[in-house]
């Protein structure tokens, strides 16, 4: 896709959500989306490979999180993958600082591609599974914000989201169309690890049917210390 094109679709998707981009961060977009293509052939990144998706699926829905972020954010994005919603965010968002969080090296060599090319500043990325950081003292309710994007359910999600943010933090949830039978499954796990649900938006990704949900837990107390448990434990036998 020529570069034109691709301003014109992404600028006209974010005035949708109000999000202006000035030059410099719609080149960013465009040699992100480019790398992400010319890396996705090398390996498994997206499914999402043809541009206008890209456009619409990655950038545009990562974005739609970001008037839940604070000036000056400590963010930390679980299982970012090819970098969703942490680098779309850290993009537009020059004053936040992400940690973008993955247990597979090969991605993580993507995403500091990535931040180079790009020249992004205030990120970095750490190889690790979910559980471990969570554990970890370095990291443990550090963070203003936890997020994730199409990475497990809504319980399982709590125990590696809520753990590493601050009392009065919140952890933001980016989900799919529907999440009832989820959120109903998630209220122990939630309350049991310290958080409490204060907000879900469904909305449509812009000029489409495409239906999304972000669930925002805040996080009113402590976590007890034997949370997160062992890797894979969360995903196999969620709190209930």
């Amino acid at each position: 896709m020529e570069r034109e094109k691709f301003e014109e679709i992404l600028t006209g998707y974010l005035k949708e959500i109000h999000i202006e981009l000035n030059q410099e961060q719609i080149l960013q977009f465009y040699q992100y989306m480019e790398l992400l293509i010319e890396w996705n052939q090398k390996i498994n990144l997206t499914a999402i490979t043809e541009p206008h998706e890209i456009i619409l699926k990655h950038f545009v829905d990562s974005l739609t999180i970001e008037k839940e972020i604070k000036k000056g954010a400590v963010i930390v994005d679980i299982g970012t993958g090819a970098g969703f919603p942490g680098i779309p965010l850290k993009i537009y968002r020059k004053d936040i600082k992400i940690i973008l969080v993955d247990s597979l090296n090969k991605r993580l060599n993507f995403l500091n591609e990535v931040i180079k090319t790009l020249k992004l500043e205030k990120i970095e990325t750490i190889h690790s599974r979910a559980e471990e950081f969570g554990r970890n003292k370095k990291y443990r309710e550090k963070f203003d914000i936890a997020t994730s994007r199409a990475v497990a359910n809504l319980a399982t999600l709590s125990e590696y989201l809520i753990p590493l943010v601050k009392e009065g933090g919140k952890c933001i949830c980016m989900k799919g169309s529907d999440v009832k039978e989820e959120l109903e499954k998630s209220k122990k796990a939630i309350f049991v690890l310290g958080g409490k649900i204060c907000d879900i938006n469904d909305f449509s990704l812009p000029n489409t049917d495409m239906k999304r949900n972000i669930i925002t837990i805040k996080k009113i107390e402590k976590t007890p210390s034997k949370y997160p448990r062992k890797p894979g434990l969360p995903a196999k036998e969620p709190i209930s």
